[in-house]
């Protein structure tokens, strides 16, 4: 690769800050959590299904730094372009353990939020030189809360219901097999 292409090669993947050289595959994973307890008939379905975060499994791998010029090997004389294959695994193990969310964009669909939850890289005699890697990212979903003020419990109807436990006092238990019996009277209805 020379300066001018790599200057100004279109790259639309990326993983947080890394761009992969080669993408050899996107596995994309998007499913519904259902409950499976019964559920009313004619009650709103959607209260007992909710979406999953979304996980994407990324296979790529990374050269290692290249000549400068497509005519002149300057690889020889310690010039090159990019990172190796352990400076960029290094990039991708750092990415992971900051645990913040980060952008990701495939050839199918941008990602806002997502986590490295996992890497697993392979080497062997074709991959020997480069750093092949499969890289399995999740969506982190994210929701918002509101505190909302509530009356003080003077200013309640029945303050004294709506109050915190208390002591309730001492209690007594009763043998097993004991039974007590409290006389209805219809009188007092």
């Amino acid at each position: 690769m020379n300066i001018m292409s790599a200057l100004f090669q279109s790259r639309t993947r990326h993983i947080g800050f890394i761009v992969p050289q080669v993408v050899v595959r996107e596995k994309h994973s998007d499913s519904i959590e259902i409950a499976s307890h019964p559920v009313q008939a004619g009650a709103n379905i959607s209260d007992h299904a909710w979406a999953k975060p979304g996980e994407v499994t990324i296979d790529c791998s990374f050269a290692s730094g290249g000549s400068l010029l497509d005519f002149a090997d300057t690889a020889a004389f310690g010039v090159t372009v990019g990172l190796n294959p352990a400076e960029v695994y290094q990039q991708l193990l750092d990415l992971q353990k900051t645990c913040e969310p980060f952008e990701v964009v495939t050839s199918k669909r941008t990602y806002s939020n997502m986590l490295m939850r996992q890497i697993d890289v392979t080497t062997d005699k074709t991959t020997q030189h480069i750093l092949s890697c499969s890289l399995t990212l999740t969506e982190v979903l994210f929701s918002s809360t509101e505190n909302i003020p509530t009356a003080d419990k003077s200013a309640m109807k029945n303050g004294v219901s709506t109050a915190p436990l208390q002591n309730g006092g001492t209690k007594t238990t009763l043998p097993a097999g004991t039974v007590t019996v409290i006389p209805f009277n219809d009188t007092q209805a």
